[in-house]
């Protein structure tokens, strides 16, 4: 998530209102607020005042100054991206905070905390503190603290690759602030959604949050900040739809916000998204040249030994809050010492009560420690068998590909007797058939292996685009019209008659139809007839394809689409089955975000049916 504050007031027309307000201490509370909407170019301003209302309070006795002014200078720190720091004084704050029991300022801790942490790529710690801030949001009932919260969550679940957990909490906080009449500015929550579809590859869906954004912005924003997010965002997005043109203005209009903010960040945003988009373009030149210029700029790296500090600034945080209470109930037991001496066996318990808690908590301390060994281990584990996997997979490739040259040679050696196959005799002949088959069965098989077994989907990059749906059709129905005619199988083709325009790829769809389609006239008995028909409705198309074939019995659907699945069913001419064809479809239909289903009745055909979005 983009945070940004805006620059809402210039530090010189503060004073003005500081020297009216001598009196009381609600002026340095406003000048906090004011510090808040300042960005990363004010981080100097933010650091003096930080310092002002700390001294200020001091003289006013004013209780709520040293939470103020620790979040300021936390904020500071946090726009010199010297995280170390700025993770310490947000602990502080949040101290301070529990110390004075503001709930308000807690929060604002705790998801200072969550930003900081999420910044230095630790987005588990960053989640612990966001579902903290949720639980507080949840008591206040303060509508924009709720929605913020859930906001935060969908974030972090985000970073955490859980994409439906995060949509579950944005759309939460979108119903939310909807309910509050308008009081709420859903533009955050748009984004996040739009982010959290982007990271799904669900594109179009992302590019028409980020587009409402966009368009809200354009006519209402004051600052660039907003407007910055939303290019970055749209750039992103149709680079990935290949929509180079549209994508290399948002790139650039980005780029110019960046450097009319001041702010070296999102330059080198800009910059890196300008990289990613030549390089997809083919740009490699540009593409090195944006590269550079980015890692110039980026300063978002934490070293290890920074991580390792602010790990001890947080251990260190609960330490003091554990030596506080162990303080407190020492004092308890003092003062109890002296109201009679039959309370000394209750000192006693007492003390010995807290020996028990400070060995089971060096037992919880040491489990623990154990654990992150365990986890650290399985860790490996997996990494090595990712890599045995690979290998696997690698080894499948080069077997199945070196197996294909001889079977290759054995169907070329058999075309070769068969032309001269006119001195041989009828048992001879029928052998050299026999051959031909078994080399283009052979070729066919490990074909199919090395469509499943080497993930071909999983490497593949989507192709989006328009097509016609029913020019596509047809022409896979004549490709199948030779293979039909030897079984004298009726192709029919049922259709509206007008070009069906879909988005999608193109080629993924063709090779669903061809797997449906040719097993439609395999599974067929001689003489009989196979339907396509094509349903244009108003948000999606459903193509059927209907065969009046041997059908399959209802215990054996649920392993329909199983990879190596062998069924009772058998093809009715004889021909080869893998039991591959369908997990492709099914594998493919998930990669495109389309549906299949499946009815059959033993002796009565089967009718499949692809559900494609427009």
């Amino acid at each position: 998530m983009v945070t940004v504050r805006h620059f809402l007031l210039s530090a010189i027309c503060l004073f003005p209102i500081l020297a009216l307000a001598q009196g009381d201490t609600s002026y340095l509370k406003s000048l906090y607020d004011r510090s808040l909407d300042f960005d990363e170019s004010k981080k100097d301003s933010i650091c003096y005042y930080a310092s002002y209302i700390e001294k200020e309070s001091l003289k006013l006795s004013f209780y709520k100054g040293a939470v103020l002014s620790l979040r300021l200078k936390g904020l500071c720190q946090e726009f010199q991206t010297d995280y170390e720091k700025a993770i310490d004084f947000y602990l502080q704050s949040l101290e301070e905070a529990r110390r004075i029991k503001e709930i308000a300022y807690e929060i604002s801790a705790l998801s200072d905390l969550a930003i900081a942490y999420s910044a230095i790529h630790r987005p588990l710690e960053a989640k612990k503190f966001y579902l903290q801030c949720a639980q507080l949001a949840a008591q206040t009932r303060e509508i924009s603290t709720v929605v913020t919260s859930l906001n935060n969550l969908g974030v972090i679940y985000s970073q955490l690759e859980q994409y439906d957990s995060a949509l579950i909490f944005l759309n939460d906080a979108l119903l939310t602030g909807e309910a509050a009449g308008g009081q709420i500015d859903p533009s955050s929550t748009y984004n996040n959604i739009g982010n959290a579809y982007f990271k799904k590859k669900l594109f179009i869906e992302a590019l028409r949050y980020f587009k409402r954004n966009y368009g809200q912005h354009k006519r209402d924003t004051l600052n660039g900040g907003p407007l910055w997010t939303d290019h970055i965002n749209l750039a992103d997005t149709y680079t990935e739809l290949r929509r180079f043109d549209s994508a290399t203005f948002h790139a650039a209009k980005a780029l110019q916000w960046a450097v009319a903010l001041g702010s070296k960040s999102k330059e080198a945003d800009s910059y890196s998204m300008l990289a990613r988009l030549n390089e997809r373009i083919g740009n490699y030149s540009k593409a090195y040249k944006y590269l550079t210029q980015w890692y110039a700029l980026d300063t978002a790296m934490v070293n290890e030994n920074t991580q390792k500090s602010i790990a001890g600034l947080q251990e260190r945080f609960y330490a003091k809050e554990r030596n506080a209470q162990n303080k407190l109930l020492m004092e308890r037991i003092e003062k109890e010492k002296y109201r009679n001496q039959s309370m000394k066996l209750l000192t006693l318990a007492l003390g010995i009560i807290g020996i028990l808690i400070a060995i089971a908590f060096m037992i919880k301390r040491t489990a623990n420690r154990r654990l992150l060994i365990k986890n650290k281990l399985i860790n490996k584990q997996n990494e090595r068998l990712a890599e045995l996997n690979q290998e696997k997979n690698s080894l499948i490739s080069i077997v199945s590909h070196d197996l294909g040259t001889p079977f290759a040679a054995i169907h070329v050696w058999g075309q070769i007797l068969e032309t001269n196959a006119g001195n041989m005799s009828a048992e001879q002949q029928k052998a050299i058939q026999r051959i031909i088959q078994a080399g283009h069965h052979g070729q066919q098989l490990i074909k199919r292996i090395l469509d499943v077994e080497k993930s071909e989907l999983g490497n593949y990059s989507l192709q989006l685009e328009q097509f016609d749906l029913v020019i596509l059709v047809e022409s896979i129905i004549e490709s199948f019209k030779p293979a039909a005619a030897a079984k004298q199988i009726n192709l029919h083709f049922q259709t509206s008659g007008t070009p069906i325009m879909v988005l999608s790829d193109k080629q993924l769809v063709q090779r669903m139809l061809e797997n449906l389609i040719s097993n439609a006239i395999k599974f067929s008995i001689h003489e009989r007839s196979v339907w396509i028909t094509i349903l244009d409705e108003e948000k999606q198309v459903q193509i059927n394809i209907r065969d009046e074939g041997m059908g399959i019995i209802r215990e054996e659907l649920p392993l329909l689409f199983s990879k190596y699945a062998k069924l009772s069913t058998q093809p009715t001419a004889g021909e080869p089955s893998t039991g591959l064809g369908l997990s492709i479809v099914k594998r493919i239909a998930d990669e495109i975000d389309a549906n299949i289903l499946c009815e059959s009745e033993k002796g009565k055909g089967s009718l499949f049916s692809i559900i494609l979005k427009k």
